[in-house]
C-alpha cells in the first residue's frame, strides 16, 4: 500500500510539475502545427516585403494572428505534406493577389466605390447604413457572406462589418472562414477551381490576366515551399 501511495504522489508531481510548464510555453510552440512549421515568420514577411507604397497592412496583419486563426480549422493545410503545403501556397496566392501582398485591409476605394454596398436582397438582408465592400486578407465581400461569417463567430456582421478591418484575428478568421466554408473542398482539384471559388468573374476567358496573376503567385509560393503545384493552374 505505501508503494503504491508513493508511486501515485510521483505521478501526481509529474503532472504538476507538466501542467507549469506548458503554462510557461508560448502558445503558438504548445500548439506547434504543420501549418505553423510551412509559414515560418520568413514566409510571411517575404510576402509582405513585397508590398510597396502606403501600406495600412503591414502594421496590421501579423503571422501570430494568422497562426491562431488557423490552428482552429483543424482541416486547413491538412492530408499529405504536398497537400498542405499546396493549401497554403494557394491561400497566400489569393491573399497576395486580393491585398496587395498584405498591403490592403479594406478594397481600395471603399465606400466610396460605386457599388460599395454590394448588397444583394435576394440573399439576405442589410443594414443601408452599410458597406459591405472587401474587407481582410480575402477581402469578404457582400452582404450574405458578413452574415454568414457573423453566425459562425457570433459577430454581427449585418450591423457592423467594418469589425473584419479593425481586429487582425477578425479579419483571418473571415479569410479562413470563407476558404474552409468555399474553397478547401476543391483543392484537388487543382489551383484554377480556387480561383474560381474566390472570384468567378475572371474565368472562362473573361480576365486571363488577372488568373494568370494569381495562378504565378502559386507557381512562386509552391517554389518556395518545395512542392510541385499540381495541373489545373487556370479556370
Amino acid at each position: 500500500m505505501m508503494a503504491s501511495s508513493n508511486m501515485a504522489k510521483i505521478l501526481l508531481g509529474l503532472i504538476v510539475v507538466g501542467t507549469i510548464l506548458a503554462g510557461a510555453l508560448p502558445k503558438n510552440v504548445m500548439a506547434q502545427s504543420p501549418v505553423a512549421s510551412i509559414v515560418t515568420q520568413e514566409f510571411f514577411d517575404g510576402i509582405m516585403n513585397k508590398a510597396t507604397g502606403d501600406c495600412p497592412g503591414k502594421s496590421f496583419y501579423t503571422r501570430d494572428a494568422f497562426l491562431n486563426v488557423a490552428n482552429s480549422f483543424g482541416q486547413f493545410g491538412s492530408g499529405s505534406a504536398d497537400q498542405s503545403k499546396r493549401e497554403i501556397a494557394a491561400f497566400f496566392a489569393h491573399v497576395s493577389h486580393e491585398t496587395g501582398f498584405l498591403c490592403h485591409i479594406e478594397e481600395t476605394g471603399g465606400s466610396n466605390l460605386e457599388n460599395s454596398h454590394y448588397c444583394d436582397l435576394s440573399m439576405g438582408p442589410c443594414n443601408p447604413s452599410k458597406s459591405y465592400y472587401g474587407r481582410g486578407p480575402l477581402q469578404l465581400t457582400w452582404n450574405y457572406n458578413y452574415i454568414g461569417f457573423g453566425n459562425a463567430y457570433k459577430i454581427d456582421g449585418l450591423n457592423a462589418p467594418e469589425m473584419v478591418a479593425q481586429d487582425v484575428v477578425v479579419s483571418f478568421q473571415s479569410a479562413l472562414w470563407f476558404w474552409m466554408e468555399n474553397v478547401h473542398s476543391v483543392m484537388d482539384q487543382g489551383f484554377g477551381a480556387t480561383t474560381r471559388k474566390i472570384n468567378s468573374g475572371e474565368c472562362d476567358g473573361k480576365l486571363p490576366d488577372l488568373v494568370r496573376a494569381r495562378a504565378n503567385y502559386y507557381n512562386d509560393f509552391c517554389n518556395q515551399l518545395g512542392v510541385a503545384p499540381g495541373d489545373n493552374l487556370y479556370c
